[in-house]
């Protein structure tokens, strides 16, 4: 029987592979707009998405990257875990508005949103400043791609 012996792969393959191997350990989607680890103010991600935001309950509950996610079903919760990302806000939960403007982590009202080509944007809204409203008056189309710009600044 012949012994192989075992020689250790260019060092540059290596250097890629755990560059490769660390980038997945540390990537993360970015800042998310919660108190106390609980995102979305306790209202169900998934219920956004089926025309009426809901409370979640404390008891029906999971983690997602380090953030705690109430629901108001065991069924929207099932539906989160399956694809968590689809349901997420966009830019971590602030106001789509003010990411567009100038970048700003502003908090949202959680019932004042909007669903746009499948994904959530969530607004500020107290008072005469309903940024929802700014937001449609100025056009979306133009705005979310300031705000996707601006987004990834807070990722890096």
């Amino acid at each position: 029987m012949i012994a192989k012996v075992f020689t250790p792969p260019n060092r540059v393959f290596f250097l890629f592979l755990s560059l490769l191997a660390y980038s997945g350990i540390v990537a993360q989607s970015g800042p998310v707009n919660s108190k106390k680890g609980l995102a979305l103010q306790g209202y169900d991600a998934v219920s956004y998405f089926q025309e009426k935001p809901l409370k979640g309950s404390s008891e029906i509950s999971t983690e997602f990257e380090g953030h705690r996610y109430l629901f108001s079903s065991a069924e929207n919760k099932s539906l989160f875990e399956a694809n968590p990302k689809k349901y997420l806000p966009q830019y971590g939960g602030y106001c789509a508005y003010a990411m567009a403007l100038k970048g700003s982590k502003v908090p949202i009202n959680p019932t004042t949103y909007e669903i746009r080509g499948d994904k959530l944007y969530l607004f500020y809204n107290k008072g005469k400043n309903n940024t929802l409203e700014f937001w449609l008056k100025q056009g979306p189309q133009e705005l979310v791609t300031q705000a996707d710009d601006h987004w990834k600044a807070h990722l890096k």
